[in-house]
């Protein structure tokens, strides 16, 4: 097949007027001048017209289990007010409810243009019940605060049900509701087994104010369910991350330190950027403009965490605290947000960046002989700039090609 557009914007160098990519099964052949790309390819022309040719987007932090809680939680006055609101609609859905709404949000978020996402779920178990129709990458949240089993069980049970998933992870929620030992035993399984891991970490003040200070709503909330807090009061929570971490140092082979995918990393101090200065550990950054709007978060350090080579991703995390899975929604909130960065920047935040925190740069990502055939086309006018129409794009997405399936018109 010879897919054939205005534009092609391959993510590698400038965008190709008139241009066509070939496809065969469920690989990149070809890509270049649609003149030219034709002369030497043969396969079925599929012509999109005015329309921009990219590679499919790639949501780096969602929470599909809560796609049906869309509007339920206003924003609360505090980070854990909304725990409790999310606590309580929770102990409302059943498993079924959970199968249909991780599918409605799969079905969702490929209408928006993602061919990609790396989900969270609390429900590990529920995973073979439910055929993806774009990538997904499962990840499984742990949490321990009050569990009776021991950390390693818990994972243990966890890999079980994902096991056989094509792409899997394992996802300490955050330190607040992970211990240590359940941090460790997932580090300790990355290592063997090759897994990807990913946390929530230094997200709220609140959460700065419980591990800095000991005090707080969360600290409160967390102390009256059982959970010991004697880790708190004297660390940052990076600091707290970094010093577990460090205490992990014999389990990581040399050159062989697990990479983790950290969304939020709103608070962070001076002694904190001191210590990021200092230190070789590097993560891979997931921010979510509207979610970190709807909490009314702290600003995130977005210029110093780049100045400091931290590869940044968009997700939008989850419909309890968004109103969609549209990753154009969270461009437009970015270049808001930092209306300094340039659009292809933040268009390599939802493609190349988050292809290599999930360790795919080599297969997605980018439109390159040789990757996945997974693109989108959108409509493109005349412009001497197809990044900034890209980023501005409200609108509905034209055509899908998930790993060289083309899936035709979807608006």
């Amino acid at each position: 097949m010879i897919v054939r557009a205005r534009t092609v914007v391959t993510m590698d160098g400038a965008p190709i007027d008139d241009g066509a990519v070939v496809v065969r099964e469920h690989q990149i052949l070809d890509v270049g001048k649609f003149d030219e790309v034709k002369t030497q390819s043969a396969g079925e022309i599929v012509d999109l017209g005015e329309q921009a040719l990219l590679p499919g987007l790639i949501n780096a932090h969602c929470h599909l289990d809560y796609t049906c809680l869309r509007g339920k939680i206003l924003p609360q006055k505090s980070f854990t007010d909304w725990i409790l609101g999310i606590n309580a609609e929770k102990a409302k859905l059943s498993a079924e409810d959970y199968v249909s709404s991780i599918g409605e949000g799969f079905a969702e978020a490929k209408r928006f243009g993602t061919t990609g996402i790396a989900n969270l779920t609390a429900f590990p178990e529920l995973v073979s019940q439910i055929t993806s129709p774009i990538r997904a990458w499962w990840f499984a949240e742990l949490i321990d605060a009050r569990a009776s089993e021991r950390p390693n069980k818990i994972v243990d049970r966890a890999i079980e049900s994902l096991e056989l998933t094509p792409n899997w992870g394992l996802a300490p929620h955050a330190l607040f509701t992970a211990s240590a030992e359940l941090y460790r035993h997932c580090e300790e399984l990355a290592q063997q087994n090759n897994v990807l891991l990913t946390t929530h970490l230094a997200e709220s003040r609140e959460e700065m104010e419980m591990f800095h200070d000991a005090s707080g709503p969360l600290y409160e909330f967390l102390k009256s369910i059982g959970r010991p807090m004697n880790d708190c009061g004297n660390e940052t929570p990076l600091e707290h991350f970094l010093t577990i971490r460090d205490s992990w140092a014999a389990l990581r082979s040399a050159g062989n330190d697990n990479e983790w995918l950290v969304a939020h990393l709103n608070e962070l101090t001076e002694s904190d950027f001191e210590l990021l200065e200092r230190s070789t550990t590097r993560f891979h950054v997931v921010h979510s403009p509207r979610s970190h709007d709807y909490f009314r978060h702290s600003q995130f350090p977005f210029q110093r965490l780049r100045s400091l080579a931290f590869n940044i991703c968009l997700g939008t995390d989850s419909l309890a605290s968004n109103d969609s899975l549209s990753l154009f929604a969270e461009m437009r909130a970015f270049q808001k947000e930092f209306p300094g960065v340039s659009p292809d920047e933040i268009l390599k935040m939802v493609t190349v960046n988050p292809a290599t925190a999930l360790h795919q740069e080599n297969m997605l990502g980018r439109i390159r002989p040789g990757f996945c055939a997974d693109l989108i086309a959108i409509p493109c006018g005349d412009s001497d700039s197809p990044f900034e129409q890209i980023v501005e794009f409200d609108g509905s997405i034209d055509w899908v090609m998930v790993n060289g399936k083309d899936v035709g018109q979807l608006g």
